[in-house]
């Protein structure tokens, strides 16, 4: 790096909210197993909405997210994100989304993931974060095709609820 490129200010990352989706997983998680590559995991999409001041719907049944688990130093679990989903605006509009993500997820919190008679956990208690990229052949909500996004999530009695922020 030259003293000249060392001296310029850097961009400030900004956001607006995109929109707050909730993935239905039906029938839990399917646990694939421990691999050498890390313990994976498939969760089914069954449906779900999605809503924000830009665009509405509903999530298709059909996608997915397959995630492969591991462990952190010391009382956590760490997480990778495959996840695909299509999801249909209320005016009939296609849209691909495709995401990666971590999560981090202590012990203590984890176990209560597993036990459906115990409430949600805080989520400021675990890190779930998702980087979503999104495709579409509309021509009203072709700007998405040209956006970068990332989301904030937090596990719901239905599965997974990430709100989503464009980033500028």
């Amino acid at each position: 790096m030259t003293q000249e490129n060392g001296d310029r200010p850097t961009a400030a990352l900004a956001s607006r909210h995109l929109c707050t989706v909730e993935f239905e997983v039906g029938g839990g998680l399917i646990a694939i197993g421990a691999s050498p590559f890390g313990e994976q995991r498939l969760g089914y999409v069954t449906g779900g909405r999605f809503f924000g001041p830009r665009i509405n719907g509903i999530v298709l049944p059909g996608g997915g997210n397959w995630s492969r688990a591991g462990r952190l130093e010391g009382a956590a679990s760490v997480g990778t994100f495959d996840a695909r989903a299509v999801w249909q605006t209320d005016d009939g509009e296609l849209i691909y989304l495709s995401y990666t993500g971590r999560s981090i997820i202590p012990d203590d919190v984890r176990a209560t993931f597993a036990d459906p008679a115990i409430p949600d956990a805080d989520p400021s208690r675990y890190y779930l974060r998702i980087a979503p990229v999104f495709e579409t052949a509309s021509a009203k909500y072709g700007w998405l095709n040209g956006i970068l996004a990332v989301g904030v999530g937090e596990r719901t009695d239905f599965g997974v609820r990430h709100v989503i922020h464009e980033v500028l």
